[in-house]
């Protein structure tokens, strides 16, 4: 909006040069003006607003049958005033005009306010319109809808109930009225990509109850910077392998921005030795006993993972002779477990048990 001052250099008005309201609706003018100096003294209780489009009258301060109400005070230069039930056809610019008992009676026509009645309410407006943040830090989103309509104000609402939320009426420089409402909250790890809207709903001033909304879904990216978060390993396979498979361990972990390294470890009782780097690692199973873990490193930090041990076991298809004199018996290894002991079946003899 843009204020005007209108008039010669004496007869003078101060108004929004537009205003959006949406149709069924009120609207506020804020009007202020000034008159030469010889009438100043005539501004008095004696004095009515009119308000009028072309040559016709839409606004009569002393009579109570037009749709509106002078909320100004004459005397104070105040012409504000509210004009009710808006419609299309009411989309004109309209100007001022003073008449008092004793002179002036003056049309201030040289700047007029172009009111544009829609039926699709004003767009809020979400501040800012990108967000990008370091995980911690306090954000303030701001959602503006004006208020064209001051008995009427739009009812303002967040998409999400992030943290606190406070509401006020704001006066623009051309004494305009807007309602914002600011969300604060501390960014985590845990907004980040989340879409925020604001919604404005806007009541119907016609009588009715009925009530319009309109939405906005900000363009946001919480584009929230935090280190390495839950860094995990997975096995494949996840069972227990045989003795010399390979093993594949895999690296995951949430960073913004992303991971830029992946190192593996094997810790060994107080001993962590460097074993790999990259989210993949592939190793062979063995009988020595041994547990890894990895490290997720970014510009912010790292991420460490709890350990993870590799079951193995060992499957033996050997067959054994064995001559336990005087008789000679064929021996079948058939498993020996993970504490590398044998059962050894002696027919005829029972159940041996031994230790390779």
């Amino acid at each position: 909006f843009v204020s005007c001052v209108s008039g010669s250099a004496q007869f003078m008005t101060f108004m929004p040069q537009t205003i959006e309201v949406l149709s069924g609706s009120c609207v506020t003018i804020p009007c202020s003006f000034d008159v030469v100096d010889r009438y100043k003294s005539n501004v008095d209780e004696t004095c009515k607003a009119l308000w009028k489009y072309d040559q016709t009258v839409v606004f009569d301060s002393s009579n109570p049958q037009t749709r509106g109400h002078l909320t100004g005070n004459l005397k104070n230069r105040d012409c504000t005033t509210t004009l009710n039930n808006m419609k299309p056809e009411n989309s004109k610019k309209h100007f001022f005009r003073l008449e008092c008992n004793n002179d002036p009676k003056y049309d201030f026509t040289t700047r007029q306010v172009d009111i544009s009645v829609t039926d699709v309410p004003p767009t809020p407006t979400l501040t800012p319109s990108t967000l990008k943040v370091k995980e911690g830090t306090s954000v303030s989103l701001k959602c503006s809808a004006p208020a064209p309509c001051l008995s009427h104000p739009p009812a303002l609402t967040w998409s999400s109930s992030l943290g606190h939320i406070q509401e006020s009426l704001q006066e623009n420089l051309d004494r305009t009225k807007v309602q914002t409402s600011v969300l604060t909250f501390t960014a985590s790890h845990l907004h980040h990509r989340l879409e925020i809207s604001c919604t404005a709903v806007y009541n119907i001033q016609d009588g009715s109850s009925q009530s319009v909304s309109t939405s906005l879904t900000a363009d946001i990216s919480c584009e929230l910077i935090f280190p390495p978060k839950n860094t995990t390993v997975s096995v494949h396979p996840s069972g227990p392998v045989s003795e010399n498979s390979r093993v594949t361990l895999t690296c995951s972990s949430t960073a913004n921005p992303a991971v830029r390294s992946y190192t593996w470890y094997k810790a060994d009782g107080g001993r962590e030795d460097k074993i790999g780097t990259g989210n993949v690692l592939d190793i062979t199973a063995s009988e020595v006993s041994a547990t890894f873990f990895c490290k997720a490193e970014n510009d912010f930090g790292a991420g460490r993972s709890n350990t993870r041990q590799i079951e193995w076991s060992l499957v033996s298809d050997v067959n054994c002779h064995l001559d336990l004199s005087p008789f000679v018996h064929q021996l079948l290894i058939q498993k020996v477990s993970e504490t590398a002991r044998s059962e050894i079946v002696v027919p005829g003899e029972g159940l041996l048990s031994i230790k390779s």
